[in-house]
């Protein structure tokens, strides 16, 4: 019986190419896209589950809080971790790790390491990284240890054993041993490390007695709590621990932490703490799971409207079956095979086309989300197991409507469907429509909103500007002043930081309105005496630095005019003259800037600081001019090798730089874009169904009014509109769910656009017009048919 089943359905496919290739690529190209999302969330999600004591593994948050304000950081003092160890007993282990970038040299080969790691000795017994050269308990012991991955140590060494070997880091100043070479770490891990250095040699040698200090936030630490331990109970335990340890020193800088646990699995989702590691976004990964979601449920849909639009041609083998003996169980056996056997086809092209589309799927993702389909081959059986269920759920109502006509009556040529069923697969209909113009209103939000970030006003000029990193090397004075000799260089500045760049918080008091010294931990940037100036940053009040004052080197600051408001100033010029004291420095405000977006536009413009301080800023910013670029950076790189030849030289664009920051976002973009393409495309493959279905229920029609003379645009007129009023519909009920949603997505911006009237406009008339040349194809293939065939009775 089965066999005659799959013979049957295999005759009837074949018998119909044209459905049967619709049928089966609209759900082959939703399995397929829905495939390639739930890779993506299912990769977003695995973030850090490898580690066998995942479930054991909190990181520590910290809020400061100040008289001013309550800092989330995710970050601890460097004595936090180790002193919870010694002093509660569930806790079996801690690590603690610092992201850093150094200079490292093998004979006469120099790179620039940007993922680098320190970590304490207890690295590999936390984390499941795996170590496959050297000895997991002692390889971080030492000072000026260090562990490589795999590909580094290749770089480094190629074939030839790394352990034990040599090499000089932080230029050339050490001597560091390598003691382990480890597995490259996952694509799936929050921590990214290309190199590990023993924690001693930071708290130890380069920079004693940091174990001390309770006050220097910038260690990132993991607790490995005992089996049974309850994490809310520990965390308890906190307020009583920090007074004993630290209670002292908060009350005398007013500043006063509170700690909390977050479990590792939560670690990479959590962008709201600052954090020296990837994020991911949550909310993305909730949006992409619900359209995934809408494109399977639009595939079905499609399943069912395609399928019943045939019920009209398939009414006499149903009746002429029944005729001859058929059970309704049998009829409803064998319309479900049929339905099985396409799913099952579309299940295979899903996967060629999942395969083919991996890689830009990877390059969007920004991310390796997989290197293969069968990779892991539960997700390809899940959605086998996916894909017979769609197959048996979906046709299950086509092969009900199928089974269930009545055999005289379709075999008189009397075959009529209920006013139920045709209500039923136009609200189908509606809900795929009001999914496909929900898609498109996003998209275009989407892409509005980063159309507005990109346009704002940023406060500075960031074009044509070529940073250069020295790394705190002695020679950058000699370097800028060489580089500004250049005839293509217009301008160049020192300073710690940059638009879109990290910064420090400097614990610091400023005299505020009430004449108060009030403790804020404020942004701070160094800088020198060009870089307002070379950054055309508009000064509204005081004055900018200046070499006519010898004081501005140690005793004059300038902040922006967040820092104004956030003190309680209702002008700028008032702030001018207030004392400050920051970071052992003592003076004045000699002058204020407007507001500039140093940071996203998703964050609001934070109070900022500036201070004259030549040692601490490392970044050489150089404006140059347009013409001859290339000649221009070579003329940089000849410059740099002169004076700095040990270090290799490197630039990146300040613009591209603070472009960054929206990548993820562009990224968000351009995969809502397509998904959405794909949502619309299957929507108006059901459409195309409903026009076939409603086209061959009036085929006499159509003939009578041909007969009586309607032109093409009439009827073509007459078999759209329904179908026009279907998409209208749509659009009123899409239109207020994506608004909703869409302006809860802009509200994670801190500077955002609206939702304007022709958003939904726009949205309405491509929905509109895709409809239209949708339904036209059926409107105009009946209208233009000889009317003698459809009148013809048999």
């Amino acid at each position: 019986m089965i066999k005659n089943y799959l013979k049957i359905a295999l005759r009837n496919l074949w018998r119909n190419k044209a459905f049967s290739f619709i049928n089966i690529a609209g759900l082959a190209v939703g399995m397929a896209a829905c495939f390639l999302i739930f890779m993506y969330v299912t990769f977003e999600k695995s973030y850090d589950t490898f580690h066998s004591k995942s479930s054991r593994i909190y990181r520590v948050l910290t809020d400061v809080i100040t008289p001013s304000e309550t800092i989330h950081a995710g970050i601890t003092a460097w004595p936090f971790a180790p002193n919870i160890k010694t002093d509660f007993p569930e806790v079996e282990a801690f690590v603690r790790v610092n992201a850093t970038s150094m200079l490292i040299k093998k004979d006469n080969r120099k790179f620039q390491e940007d993922r680098v790691l320190y970590a304490d000795s207890s690295f590999f017994r936390v984390f499941d990284f795996k170590l496959v050269k050297g000895n997991a308990e002692t390889a971080l012991k030492e000072q000026l240890s260090l562990v490589l991955s795999e590909t580094t140590a290749k770089k480094y060494f190629g074939n030839a054993d790394p352990i034990g070997q040599t090499v000089v880091v932080t230029g050339s100043e050490f001597n560091a041993i390598v003691t382990g070479v480890m597995e490259d770490l996952p694509e799936n891990s929050h921590l990214k490390a290309d190199v590990l250095v023993s924690m001693a040699t930071l708290t130890e040698k380069f920079s004693p007695g940091l174990d001390e200090q309770w006050s220097n936030f910038d260690a990132v630490s993991y607790l490995l709590l005992k089996p049974g331990t309850d994490p809310g109970q520990l965390e308890k335990k906190f307020p009583a621990f920090l007074e004993q340890r630290a209670g002292k020193l908060m009350k005398e800088n007013q500043m006063f932490y509170t700690l909390f646990l977050e479990p590792l699995k939560d670690v990479y989702m959590n962008a709201e703490r600052d954090d020296a590691f990837e994020n991911g976004n949550r909310n993305n990964v909730l949006i992409f799971s619900i359209i995934a979601v809408f494109i399977l449920f639009i595939a079905c849909i499609n399943f069912v409207n395609l399928t019943t639009a045939r019920s009209a041609e398939r009414a006499k083998e149903v009746g002429i079956r029944k005729v001859v003996g058929a059970e309704k169980n049998q009829l409803v056996n064998q319309f479900l095979g049929e339905s099985l056997v396409m799913s099952l086809l579309a299940f295979v092209i899903a996967i060629g086309i999942a395969a083919l589309l991996l890689p830009l799927f990877n390059e969007l993702a920004g991310k390796t989300v997989s290197t293969g389909i069968f990779s892991n081959i539960n997700h390809v059986l899940l959605l086998l197991a996916a894909s017979i269920a769609i197959g048996l759920l979906a046709g299950v109502y086509p092969a009900l409507v199928l089974s269930a006509f009545k055999p005289i009556i379709v075999l008189k040529g009397k075959f009529t469907t209920g006013t139920r069923g045709i209500m039923l697969r136009k609200g189908l209909v509606v809900a795929q429509f009001s999914i496909s113009i929900a898609l498109i209103i996003g998209t275009i939000v989407v892409y509005h909103q980063m159309k507005y970030m990109r346009n704002q006003d940023l406060g500075f000029s960031k074009d044509q500007v070529i940073v250069l990193d020295t790394h705190g090397n002695a020679n950058k004075f000699a370097l800028k002043e060489e580089l500004q000799k250049l005839p293509q260089v217009t301008s160049a500045a020192l300073s710690s930081s940059i638009p879109g760049g990290s910064n420090s918080k400097a614990y610091s008091e400023i005299e505020n309105a009430k004449g108060e010294m009030q403790i804020a931990n404020v942004d701070l940037y160094f800088v020198d005496f060009e870089y307002i100036e070379q950054f055309k940053m508009k000064t509204i009040a005081g004055r900018t630095f200046s070499r006519d004052f010898g004081t501005d080197t140690t005793q004059a600051m300038v902040i922006n005019e967040a820092a104004v408001k956030f003190f309680g100033y209702t002008s700028a010029k008032d702030a001018v003259g207030k004392r400050f004291s920051q970071w052992g420095r003592e003076g004045t405000i000699i002058g204020v800037v407007k507001n500039f977006h140093y940071r996203s536009l998703q964050e609001n413009i934070a109070p900022l600081s500036m201070r004259i301080e030549p040692s601490r800023s490392d970044l050489l910013s150089i404006k140059v001019s347009s013409a001859q670029l290339p000649a221009t950076i070579a003329a940089l790189e000849n410059t740099w090798k002169t004076i700095m030849p040990h270090r290799p030289f490197s630039y990146y664009f300040l613009d591209e730089f603070f472009d960054r920051q929206y990548r993820g976002e562009e990224r968000f973009g351009t995969l809502f874009l397509y998904f959405a393409v794909l949502a619309i495309f299957i929507s108006c493959l059901g459409l195309l169904g409903l026009a076939a279905y409603s086209t061959i229920q009036r085929t006499k029609e159509i003939g009578i009014r041909k007969v009586m003379g309607a032109s093409i645009p009439n009827i073509v007129h007459l078999l759209s509109k329904e179908f026009l009023l279907l998409v209208a519909i749509a659009f009123l009920v899409a239109a207020p769910i994506a608004w909703y949603f869409m302006y809860q997505w802009l509200e994670g911006f801190a500077y955002r656009t609206t939702i304007s009237w022709w958003i939904f406009l726009s949205a309405g008339v491509i929905a509109f017009l895709i409809a239209s040349v949708t339904t036209s194809f059926h409107a105009i293939k009946a209208s233009v048919s000889n009317p003698i065939k459809s009148l013809r009775t048999e």
